[in-house]
């Protein structure tokens, strides 16, 4: 693929991060497999129900990982549920992760860190996952992003 489909790609999952129901961050989601989208996600509470929505609570000083402290289905849990509810089958898939800020523009990744969407995305057999930092968008292999996001704790 070349840059503008990669570059469509997050733009897709910053459309769902727009429809983001999470008060604490908006985050969006695209599952792809030969150059089409198979699956998306934005992060909301489960099953889009607001009186599940715990965005309140004070999570900060759980001994949870930082990705854990959240009341909100991860977009990337949605996206790899929607693309296993469409196709059965991930082999092959990359998912694309991204942010928006406040007024909806496409914000840069940090470094793999979540390690629950890690083990998911292994273990619904994706292949890739992608982020774009502010150096450029880097097509991670999914046992390297698992590494990386458990490494990302260990240097903490």
């Amino acid at each position: 693929m070349d840059m503008q489909e990669y570059e469509r790609f997050f733009e897709d999952a910053a459309g769902q991060a727009r429809l983001a129901l999470c008060a604490r961050a908006r985050c969006g989601a695209v599952v792809v497999r030969d150059a089409q989208i198979i699956g998306r996600g934005y992060n909301a509470p489960p099953r889009d129900d607001m009186s599940q929505r715990m965005c309140h609570l004070a999570l900060t000083s759980s001994p949870k990982p930082k990705a854990d402290r959240t009341c909100c289905v991860h977009a990337e849990w949605r996206a790899i549920l929607d693309a296993l509810r469409r196709t059965g089958n991930l082999s092959g898939g990359t998912l694309y992760f991204t942010r928006v800020n406040k007024d909806g523009a496409l914000l840069r990744s940090g470094r793999p860190y979540c390690t629950a969407c890690s083990r998911l995305a292994l273990d619904s057999g994706l292949s890739h996952f992608a982020l774009w930092h502010d150096d450029g968008i880097v097509l991670y292999d999914a046992v390297e992003y698992n590494r990386l996001s458990y490494r990302s704790h260990l240097d903490a």
